[in-house]
């Protein structure tokens, strides 16, 4: 089965072709970091309007890459939510135009579930069951995963996600959007002995995160910092060091204690914050000891993709699965409400 992927769930339009048999055949994605980077974050409306502007052309480079033309097409598979319901609505309505046009099914894809199977893109992807860490801008959750829409939540992040605190974090500290990167960038030139940051929720049972008060840790002490007379670059480095160990520690502890609460020995970690490789290094030591291991996507397909939404619709589709001609999307979505494949 050939899939074409749409993904329009916030500000990246992505459009890809996956076939069950073959693989990824082609892949294009436009970012519109830049578009939204004066205004220091996502404006709704505009990411609407630029989806507009770039999915026929993504998706007529990614069927010509791949030497196809719509008749070799068996299906389309979009990102359903959650997301910004206008930007969704876009990948939907092209979604189902092509379906009527071209004569095949259209599904609606969980954006999360997309992410969570990326990793099954790679070479060496992982078995089933495992846990996942889906870390995003604005998802944070452990999953145990036994297999394809069989998903049992373990435990969410109570306020901001940890890809928001990363790009709230930036903003205050004068930096720029996206502030995942930006902040990364900054603590590689960090002082690791000059603050120390607390690692919330790691002192009790449980594994839900919060990272609100961490955010509010390091402007209290960039607010400190300044009012001493001392706002220069060295301390905006020392600062995201010690923000960035913050977070990479407070989710390698509960990941650690995920795998020992269901006794898995490998763990998924997915989403855009997978990308960064502070997280990645710890993960892939707390695995060495407990001789497990840690699967994750190549940094393009940590970002939203199209490829993720074709292969994850892909499986759906092969199980028998698939949309009427209504245009229905959700901004809410818990993936657990996903019928078992």
């Amino acid at each position: 089965m050939r899939v074409l992927g749409l993904e329009t769930s916030c500000d990246e339009t992505g459009v890809a072709l996956f076939d069950s048999e073959r693989g990824l055949l082609s892949d294009a994605l436009f970012s519109q970091i830049d578009l939204h980077r004066v205004y220091g974050g996502v404006v709704p409306e505009l990411a609407s309007r630029d989806h507009v502007k770039r999915m026929l052309p993504l998706i007529n480079q990614v069927l010509a890459e791949a030497g196809s033309k719509p008749a070799d097409v068996d299906a389309i598979a979009y990102t359903a939510g959650p997301g910004l319901v206008g930007a969704l609505l876009v990948g939907a309505s092209f979604a189902q135009a092509l379906s009527l046009a071209w004569g095949v099914p259209a599904l609606g894809v969980h954006h999360m579930e997309g992410h969570l199977l990326a990793p099954m893109l790679e070479e060496q992807p992982p078995e089933f069951p495992f846990v996942a860490l889906l870390v995003s801008g604005g998802h944070t959750q452990l999953v145990r995963v036994d297999g394809i829409g069989r998903y049992q939540l373990l435990g969410e992040s109570v306020d901001d996600a940890a890809g928001e605190a990363f790009d709230k974090t930036a903003k205050l500290l004068g930096l720029g959007y996206p502030g995942g990167p930006e902040i990364a960038r900054l603590a590689l030139n960090g002082n690791p002995d000059r603050f120390v940051f607390p690692r919330p929720m790691t002192d009790r049972p449980g594994l839900d995160f919060s990272f609100s008060g961490l955010k509010t840790f390091a402007l209290n002490t960039w607010q400190q910092c300044e009012a001493a007379g001392d706002n220069s670059e060295q301390t905006r480095c020392d600062i995201a060091l010690a923000f960035q160990r913050a977070v990479v520690e407070t989710l390698t502890i509960k990941c650690k204690r995920a795998l020992k609460q269901t006794g898995l020995k490998s763990l998924v970690i997915a989403g855009g914050v997978s990308a960064n490789t502070a997280l990645r290094t710890s993960l892939e030591t707390m695995l060495k000891e407990l001789r497990g291991h840690v699967f994750y996507a190549r940094p393009r397909f940590c970002t939203d993709n199209g490829a993720m939404i074709a292969y994850a619709g892909c499986q759906r589709l092969l199980a028998g699965q698939q949309d009427g001609p209504a245009i229905q999307v959700q901004a809410r979505w818990p993936m657990e409400q996903l019928p078992a494949v």
